[in-house]
């Protein structure tokens, strides 16, 4: 919550938002850096940074600094020159993360790029082109990386290992199915004894115990974001707003589809977290501070904490 204030203070003034860009892309490089030095590899990925008994994952924090970046910068684009530099920033960051293994966050990255390159643009023939180059590129990954390949090619195939590579995928099939509709109640599920049942495979915890309607449920909240960032993106009092909001609830949706339709083996099982409900505070963090964002895009006047109001004494003298 602290985050959210934090950045929906930050977001009252375009200026005072608008120059934060330089600081949100230098702290999510320094933030990537300092994952590259001192990060620990843990489930394939190094992506941790331990601090005594805490720990916590830098690439969700930088997924704030990204939209930040972004956004001010596409907002001022006047020439090429703004363009080309956040391509190279988010190459960098992919970048970082592809050498980190951490591929599920590079996914997310990416297609918050594509974003809002495409919002700026709005040339389909330059994003086909850059989807082809990551294309491409992931071809190349799946090559050189075994951790990569491990996890793509257990895709669709978790029942011919289920002891092996579809371990926790299978077994949140079958305790989603034995759960049903309405669910087995709380604490009465088999599937929370199975490693990171309360983060990766988490849209199958909650579906077994409290019902796959609350599931849906859980998936519909994150789709009313973006409904709502779409019907407020017409009437944002800036691009940097509109860009931004839409920016971090694609953030929000990928994230989503990534943790529910890759526990239940419809896409590749990439680990990544389903926002405000998986367990972490790094990404519940990140979540919240992306929400700021999306806040940030309401107009209306007594719904919305990042509009500043005329004081009295300035609305006394204008009347």
């Amino acid at each position: 919550i602290v985050i959210f204030l934090v950045v929906g203070w930050s977001l009252r003034d375009l200026e005072r938002a608008k120059k934060m860009r330089y600081l949100a892309a230098g702290g999510g490089l320094l933030l990537l850096a300092v994952n590259l030095a001192f990060g620990v590899t843990m489930y394939g990925a190094k992506n941790w940074i331990f601090i005594g008994s805490m720990s916590f994952q830098p690439s969700e924090l930088v997924k704030i600094c990204f939209v930040f970046a972004g956004a001010s910068a596409m907002d001022r684009i006047v020439t090429k020159r703004n363009l080309f530099l956040f391509i190279v920033y988010s190459g960098v960051v992919c970048g970082c993360l592809a050498l980190m293994n951490d591929f599920g966050s590079a996914v997310i990255f990416f297609a918050a790029f594509l974003v809002i390159a495409y919002l700026r643009s709005g040339n389909l023939g330059t994003i086909a082109l850059m989807c082809s180059s990551v294309g491409i590129a992931g071809v190349m990954v799946v090559k050189f990386k075994p951790h990569a390949l491990n996890r793509f090619s257990a895709w669709r195939h978790i029942w011919e290992d289920p002891y092996g590579r579809g371990f926790q995928q299978t077994r949140a099939l079958m305790c989603l199915a034995a759960g049903g509709l309405l669910g087995l109640g709380g604490g009465n599920g088999k599937l929370k004894s199975i490693f990171a049942a309360d983060a990766d495979i988490v849209f199958a915890t909650v579906s077994e115990e409290w019902g796959l309607l609350i599931g849906v449920m859980m998936i519909a909240a994150i789709v009313c974001l973006a409904v709502f960032v779409v019907r407020s993106a017409s009437v944002g009092r800036s691009s940097f707003y509109t860009i931004s909001a839409c920016a971090a609830v694609s953030i929000l949706m990928v994230q989503t589809i990534l943790n529910a339709l890759g526990t239940v083996d419809f896409l590749p099982f990439t680990g990544v977290t389903f926002p405000f409900v998986s367990n972490g505070g790094s990404s519940m963090m990140s979540a919240w501070g992306l929400l700021a964002f999306i806040k940030a895009v309401d107009t209306r006047q007594n719904a919305s904490f990042a509009i500043r109001l005329p004081s009295r004494k300035k609305e006394a003298a204008y009347e």
